[in-house]
């Protein structure tokens, strides 16, 4: 009777070799979807934060695109602007020219001094040519150079030997520069060698 009871209490004790693989398999696989769970959450997370990397970046180039429309504009505006007063200042200075000559107008209807008007209209004309020269604006000789089509426009061709031929005999209206460039060419006349006439046999 005791020999069967140790039996039965060694049953109790020792559980099967089938239920302990049962059992062990059962765990394997719990284990295996923890891990799994694990992983894909750290996966959902880590997409949260590159979605919400993607949305601030999209933010940023959205911003970036209207700043550089918005500079766009601006800087259309202020070109705009800058063509419209770029010569402000040389016409504030050019003014006080005009005013002088309509004076010069006024004084030549009341007096009879022709001398006056014209030494005044002389003065008014070196002022103004002063204040070009402060922007740049400078003229140069033309008689008795060689004609250069750079600088020079011919209006037209004179036979002469009074002067070296392709030289420039008359000025018609003056050349001026621009800080040194081209800005209005000089109108002449040019030389010549005359034609030999045939003597009669």
């Amino acid at each position: 009777m005791e020999e069967h009871k140790k039996k039965k209490n060694s049953k109790n004790q020792i559980p099967a070799p089938e239920e302990n693989a049962g059992k062990e398999s059962i765990k394997d696989e719990k284990n295996v979807k923890g891990e799994e769970t694990e992983e894909i959450e750290e996966l959902r997370k880590k997409l949260e934060q590159k979605e919400k990397e993607a949305k601030e970046n999209h933010d940023r180039l959205l911003r970036m695109a209207a700043d550089l429309e918005n500079f766009k504009k601006r800087a259309a505006k202020e070109k705009e602007e800058w063509i419209k007063f770029a010569n402000e200042d040389l016409l504030k200075g050019i003014l006080p020219f005009v005013d002088n000559l309509e004076r010069a107008v006024s004084h030549s209807e009341k007096a009879a001094d022709i001398q006056g008007l014209v030494d005044g209209v002389k003065l008014t004309v070196q002022q103004l040519l002063q204040t070009l020269k402060q922007f740049g604006v400078t003229s140069f000789e033309t008689v008795g150079k060689p004609f250069d089509p750079a600088v020079h426009e011919a209006m037209l061709v004179v036979e002469t030997d009074q002067q070296e031929p392709n030289h420039v005999m008359q000025e018609f209206q003056k050349g001026y520069l621009l800080n040194d460039r081209l800005l209005r060419p000089a109108t002449v006349s040019v030389s010549k060698p005359p034609e030999e006439t045939q003597k009669p046999e």
